[in-house]
């Protein structure tokens, strides 16, 4: 039966079933009145976490260790049994209004208007014509996601030897995938000194996978079609190049927001990390329009992510019953080594963010580092942290830091000591 011409009126609409928006969906339904409608445009809901069939999910959120399926299937439950409603197959194409989209579905178009929008569309890595890999155009290169999409949803098989791009903990996700059809990983590449994930991972990966991780060294070459047969690293402070035998190339990391629809919107993008830009509550600058998840901090676990929609739902009930920010925000920045921060606007009366934690990214390695917070060029506060700034994971820094702020003393940075 055809669709089009159908016009659905949740309360609250979430683009997206990953983890944070199955999380929002969850906490919202009982409190607010009317339909929690979600919309995902898989076949099935959860995320990424349902096509990585490995253990490290839901530590943070649900005090378990599990695989990645079983955590996408306990957030699907707990959103239906929670009464949202739940459509997969169903695409956002643009925008209808202010809170009002048009969706794609099997069987015909629907427009769905609602009273608050939040955007859960999660990030994506970047694939090979966006990282300037020059080379053959060979068969055998994947994003993770492509690759596991491969590997657990379809069962399908790739090939034998395979260098990784990256060394974050999503490569070593991809390592795993590759481990269960048997390709074994003989080389990963990161361009930074140090391998980009947690030590807990990358050292006894190294192990278990008998992989070697490559510092300071990029791949400036792709060979073989129609099938890759090997790639060139190099050596970034030599120049020295080499190649490497491989059947197959994971391209991991690099990742980008998928913001198209908090562009098309008008929400505020910030121009660096490209994601929405938000305030402490999770409000874009539009209206009720909301963003949480791994659109705004690309990207960081799963259950940080679901975090995001545990908090959210208040301030979209406070938002439904008309309570609205109130007073300019000022803007939080980051100073290098520091790439982009989230939320990277404050309000003084706003809640404290998600986890009371400031999220970072840097570009640099920094083992105990010192961080301030500057006004106007002026250090008002400091805190020394006990774990490391580093490249290719989510830099976490204790809201307390802001507690110090004069309100109407101008914007704000956040970077290292001198």
């Amino acid at each position: 039966m055809s669709t089009n011409g159908t016009v659905l009126t949740p309360t609250v609409l979430i683009i997206g079933a990953g983890p944070s928006g199955l999380r929002a969906a969850a906490e919202l339904a009982p409190r607010v009145s009317g339909e929690v409608l979600v919309l995902e445009r898989e076949g099935v809901a959860g995320g990424i976490p349902r096509h990585s069939d490995h253990p490290g999910y839901g530590i943070r959120d649900m005090g378990k260790f599990i695989d990645g399926p079983k955590y996408a299937r306990i957030l699907r439950e707990q959103a239906t049994a929670a009464g949202a409603k739940i459509l997969t197959n169903a695409t956002v194409t643009d925008w209808a209004g202010e809170r009002s989209v048009n969706v794609t579905m099997p069987d015909g178009r629907v427009r769905v208007d609602a009273k608050v929008v939040i955007l859960a569309t999660g990030a994506r890595e970047r694939p090979r014509p966006a990282r300037l890999i020059p080379g053959d155009r060979g068969k055998g290169i994947y994003t993770t996601g492509h690759l596991q999409n491969i590997v657990h949803l379809k069962h399908g098989k790739v090939g034998e030897r395979a260098v990784i791009v990256g060394a974050e903990l999503v490569s070593w996700s991809a390592a795993m995938s590759l481990k269960h059809v048997k390709c074994k990983t003989v080389l990963m590449t990161t361009e930074y000194p140090k391998a980009d994930a947690y030590r807990l991972f990358s050292g006894p990966g190294k192990l278990f996978f008998g992989t070697k991780v490559a510092t300071r060294t990029r791949v400036t070459r792709i060979i073989g079609k129609p099938n890759v047969q090997g790639v060139e690293i190099e050596n970034i402070d030599t120049g020295q190049r080499r190649i490497v035998d491989c059947d197959t190339v994971i391209l991991t990391g690099d990742w980008i927001p998928d913001n198209e629809l908090a562009r098309a919107a008008g929400v505020d993008i910030d121009p660096v990390s490209k994601s929405p830009v938000v305030d402490a509550a999770l409000r874009t600058n539009k209206s009720g329009i909301f963003a949480i998840g791994n659109m705004l901090h690309p990207v960081d676990t799963a259950d940080v992510a679901a975090l995001d929609g545990a908090a959210v739902a208040e301030h979209v009930v406070n938002y439904l019953r008309g309570e609205r920010p109130a007073g300019a925000p000022l803007s939080l920045t980051a100073d290098a080594p520091f790439r982009w921060v989230a939320p990277a606007l404050l309000r003084q009366h706003d809640p404290a963010p998600p986890r009371r934690r400031l999220l970072l990214w840097s570009d640099t390695y920094v083992p105990f580092p010192e961080v301030v917070l500057r006004q106007n060029g002026a250090v008002i506060a400091r805190k020394r942290l006990w774990w490391p700034a580093a490249p290719g994971r989510v830099f976490r820094v204790p809201s307390s830091l802001l507690s110090q702020i004069n309100w109407n003393d101008g914007a704000v940075t956040i970077g290292l000591a001198n």
